[in-house]
């Protein structure tokens, strides 16, 4: 019974630990790519020491990176949601299990 418990807790802290580096992936594209836009679009411009004049097509290879790097955090959450979006067997019987342990704990509030 210990053993079980513990590979559970095994499951879960790697699933924790690939959400985290999920919603890391995130947040580091939104800020380079971001910063990228702020500085392709002129708006750090004034932030930039004198003498540095960027050009808006400095950054015409923004838009293609946003792109391949928008793909590869597509492919990030298939598969890291993979197990979710399968309708399979093994989903049913998982929800089924789910619903009636529900049950079970909501009909012994009552005894």
């Amino acid at each position: 019974m210990m053993k079980y418990a513990e590979q559970k807790r095994e499951r879960a802290k790697k699933r924790v630990k690939e959400l985290k580096g999920y919603y890391n992936h995130i947040k580091i594209f939104i800020i380079v790519n971001g910063s990228l836009y702020a500085f392709k679009s002129g708006l750090l411009n004034p932030l930039m020491p004198d003498g540095i004049v960027l050009k808006a097509y400095y950054f015409d290879w923004v838009d293609i990176n946003v792109l391949i790097w928008g793909l590869i955090l597509v492919v990030h959450t298939l598969i890291l949601f993979q197990r979710k979006w399968l309708f399979s067997k093994k989903w049913e019987e998982r929800q089924i299990e789910k619903y009636m342990e529900e049950d079970r704990e909501e009909s012994k509030k009552y005894r």
